[in-house]
């Protein structure tokens, strides 16, 4: 322990001989920690806000659409059949393994009218689930209850855009009557903003009313549109897809080989597509990053040859008077380590000031993985190992007659 503690004083001491060569050398890895840190800081920024985006939307729902259905040899197109029912949804919430929450949707649109202000917006009919499966707060007054959806109350839940264009911004309606279709329909709450789906639309630019007063006094259907599953546990999603359409299948008396007049679609390709891309994106910048710390290490390995060649007399010195190779060795490896620690040390300082930095001034998101610490740090430390091995080793190969002659 003493020796170590020995060489190492020795080491800063040598070091601390030339300030400004010394600052330098750390300066090649300094820049490359910060840059590995700021870089996977900055990409994995981009992948919390790109899943939490997508979890927003759900990536455990599946949506059940009406499907296509023939006539007269011509095809009608998704969404065209009617032989989606309250049955069939009232089959899935009982019978299907692997449902947390469901709500029926019927949705048109149309004109919204408060006062003297109007707006043309979507009139989504769902459950009291609905805010549930979506992730979404209401922020003023509340949601429609299950008393409203059985009694096909004219109550509404404006979204925020919505209650902007009529109401005017920061404003609480609750409790005013807006017309929809002429009809009275009293506001009960405000959802919260949430901005624009995967998809681009404007989310907030809808309002949401019991599906049956949808149904009944709207538009004059007794069939649904579509389903909007929450599957219990994400990594379900597929599986209880497939229960759903397998449960529908035979419901609809669909036999084999006969196409489906319903859709199941879920979100969790697209968001393992976008998880995977942000991921590689990521691992690009710290690659990129990585070849600063690269850099840095040549820049370390050629200042100790520098200092093996100034420092000839003295190596030649200290093995004449009993110091082994193994000890010279020590000595400049030491040195190299410590100038990767030191540089090292103060890039991960830097590494979290860029990020710091980027997040508060450029508003770009940034989340510093431990990991990513870890790995500069580690390898800033390899680098040092590394790049102070030859010249190390080239100082403990003089010859102590030859180095003592050396001018």
């Amino acid at each position: 322990m003493m020796r170590i503690l020995m060489i190492l004083r020795v080491a800063l001491k040598a070091l601390n001989r030339n300030k400004m060569r010394t600052a330098l050398t750390m300066l090649g890895m300094i820049i490359g920690v910060a840059a590995v840190i700021a870089m996977v800081a900055l990409g994995k920024g981009a992948q919390s806000s790109i899943e939490n985006q997508i979890k927003s939307a759900g990536t455990n729902i599946i949506n059940v659409y009406a499907g296509n259905f023939m006539s007269g040899g011509v095809r009608q197109g998704s969404g065209a059949a009617n032989t989606l029912t309250i049955e069939d949804a009232n089959a899935i919430r009982t019978e299907v393994q692997g449902v947390q929450y469901l709500a029926i949707g019927v949705n048109t649109r149309t004109q919204v009218i408060a006062g003297n202000q109007n707006w043309s917006t979507r009139v989504n009919g769902s459950e009291v689930d609905w805010p549930a499966i979506r992730t979404w707060d209401v922020k003023y007054g509340s949601f429609f209850t299950q008393q409203d959806v059985n009694s096909s109350a004219k109550v509404v839940v404006l979204g925020s855009t919505v209650s902007t264009n009529l109401f005017g911004e920061d404003t609480d309606p609750t409790g005013q009557v807006i017309r929809i279709k002429n009809q009275p329909f009293k506001v009960i709450g405000v959802m919260a903003s949430k901005g624009s789906s995967t998809g681009g639309d404007d989310q907030d630019d809808s309002v949401v009313i019991p599906y049956t007063t949808c149904q009944k006094k709207l538009m004059g259907i007794q069939h649904i549109q579509n389903i909007t599953v929450s599957a219990a546990q994400a990594g379900e999603v597929s599986a209880v897809a497939e229960r759903i359409t397998a449960l529908l299948r035979v419901r609809h008396k669909i036999v084999q080989g006969d196409t489906d007049d319903f859709m199941v679609r879920t979100l969790e390709e697209m968001a393992a597509m976008r998880t995977e891309t942000t991921r590689t994106m990521t691992y690009l910048l710290a690659g990129i990053a990585g070849v600063s710390l690269l850099v840095g290490g040549i820049g370390i390995m050629n200042i100790m040859l520098v200092s093996v060649t100034e420092r000839t007399r003295e190596i030649g010195l200290r093995m004449a008077i009993g110091a082994r190779s193994g000890d010279v060795l020590m000595q400049f490896l030491v040195e190299a380590i410590v100038l990767s620690i030191f540089g090292g040390s103060i890039g991960i300082a830097l590494g979290f000031g860029i990020s710091w930095g980027v997040t508060e001034f450029l508003t770009w998101p940034t989340t510093i993985s431990s990991d990513a610490v870890l790995l500069a740090f580690g390898f800033s430390a390899m680098v040092g190992i590394f790049f102070g091995f030859y010249p190390a080793t080239k100082a403990a190969k003089l010859d102590p007659i030859e180095a003592l002659r050396f001018e």
